[in-house]
């Protein structure tokens, strides 16, 4: 089959395929864009298409693949499509705020359990709270990795067991 055969007969499928993402999505322009995918991907990939394949079997694996491998990345960056018009709602200002009253009060509590830990437990465990890695830690307090991950271990029972206020109990 030449390119020019090929290409024609993905063409005259685009009907087929247009039916065929319904399975997947409602939506027109989500639509229109799996489409445009695995007709790109299908042009991109021509030499893998076999002869006496069934081109319309090949597309739909290609737009299921396509779409299943698109939800998952959406899932990974838990992404959110905002459909209302002139997407509204990516434009609106944040106005949430976390200087509540009652949200700097019990920062102030914790802040304050936090420091009444043993200072070989705080160290470890603010750099920890900080982002260090647990070697970064050992490196830099000289000790060892066990005696790190102990450490901040203890530290956040110590701080768990004074905040009991905090947990319902």
């Amino acid at each position: 089959m030449t390119a020019v055969e090929f290409d024609h007969q993905i063409a005259s499928l685009h009907d087929t395929l247009e039916l065929f993402t319904r399975r997947f999505t409602k939506n027109q322009e989500e639509s229109e864009d799996l489409i445009q995918d695995t007709v790109l991907k299908a042009l991109t990939y021509r030499d893998k298409f076999r002869q006496n394949t069934n081109l319309k079997g090949w597309l739909y694996t290609i737009m299921r693949n396509t779409y299943i491998n698109n939800y998952r990345k959406a899932q990974r960056n838990k992404t959110t499509h905002d459909d209302t018009k002139e997407l509204y709602y990516l434009n609106v200002a944040d106005d949430y705020t976390f200087n509540l009253p009652d949200g700097n009060f019990e920062y102030n509590d914790i802040m304050s359990c936090v420091n009444e830990v043993k200072e070989d437990l705080l160290v470890p465990f603010k750099m920890h709270m900080e982002g260090y890695k647990y070697h970064e830690i050992a490196e830099h307090l000289e000790i060892p990795i066990g005696t790190v991950k102990n450490r901040i271990f203890h530290a956040r029972k110590e701080i768990q067991s004074k905040l009991v206020a905090y947990t319902g109990s």
